[in-house]
């Protein structure tokens, strides 16, 4: 007697993950279909309260990881207490890095092909080209670099993409969140049936960090945006006065 119900409970999730399935755009090779204007946060998605603009959503359908604090190890901990905001490298113009860059208030387009996804950043003039790669093989001689080498395969609906051979210079997230040129980021983006995407990045590097790290963002289509010129100097031509004497 207990059987049937569980049994009708089952077929009613099974269902019901069907109808999500076929509710996402997909390309012709049917993978889901990533390409557009994306945007983690800032006006140009969440409008302005002080001019009246500001826009609410519904509740996404696939919440992104909650944020946790870095597990830093005892030194790297102690060595990010050392740094302010104006230490900041993105206050230089410089790239932000993965996973930083994707939660910048600035949009960004991604471009899908059957053989890589490009991404275009607003922010910094950042790009990636990002080779699809069942193995995820980087490249053999790497040079450390602030964006990374980035590598992608499917994982079923689910972009998973390899990013190693960084420089030491970017931040992970917040003030002083520093990490080595060990790092190593694997992404995840999950396009979901409410036109979001659910972004989640898992980072480690044993030479800072006592264990993985996970941080993540919901990803939402800004309305009436696209990704134009950002030009950082024009407007950073006062960099001299932000910092902090120490």
């Amino acid at each position: 007697m207990t059987t049937r119900p569980l049994r009708y409970f089952a077929i009613a999730v099974f269902s019901a993950s069907l109808g999500l399935a076929a509710t996402i755009p997909r390309t012709a090779d049917g993978k889901p279909n990533l390409s557009g204007v994306w945007q983690g946060g800032g006006v140009s998605l969440y409008g302005d309260a002080a001019d009246g603009t500001q826009r609410t959503y519904a509740a996404p359908v696939n919440p992104p990881p909650k944020r946790e604090p870095i597990p830093y190890q005892a030194w790297a901990e102690a060595k990010s207490k050392t740094f302010t905001s104006a230490d900041d490298p993105t206050l230089r113009c410089l790239l932000a890095g993965v996973p930083r860059i994707t939660s910048m208030p600035m949009p960004f387009e991604i471009i899908q092909t059957p053989k890589e996804v490009v991404i275009a950043y607003e922010s910094f003039h950042a790009f990636r080209i990002i080779p699809i790669n069942d193995k995820l093989q980087h490249p053999n001689d790497l040079v450390p670099t602030w964006m990374g080498d980035s590598v992608a395969r499917w994982d079923g609906d689910a972009l998973v993409v390899d990013v190693t051979g960084f420089n030491d210079k970017t931040w992970l997230s917040g003030t002083g969140s520093i990490h080595s040129e060990g790092l190593h980021v694997v992404e995840r983006f999950q396009l979901n049936s409410d036109d979001t995407i659910t972004y989640s990045a898992t980072v480690t590097d044993p030479k800072v960090l006592t264990k993985a790290w996970t941080t993540g963002a919901l990803l939402r289509r800004p309305p009436n945006t696209r990704v134009e010129e950002y030009e950082c100097i024009e407007n950073n031509q006062d960099v001299q006065h932000m910092e902090v004497k120490k």
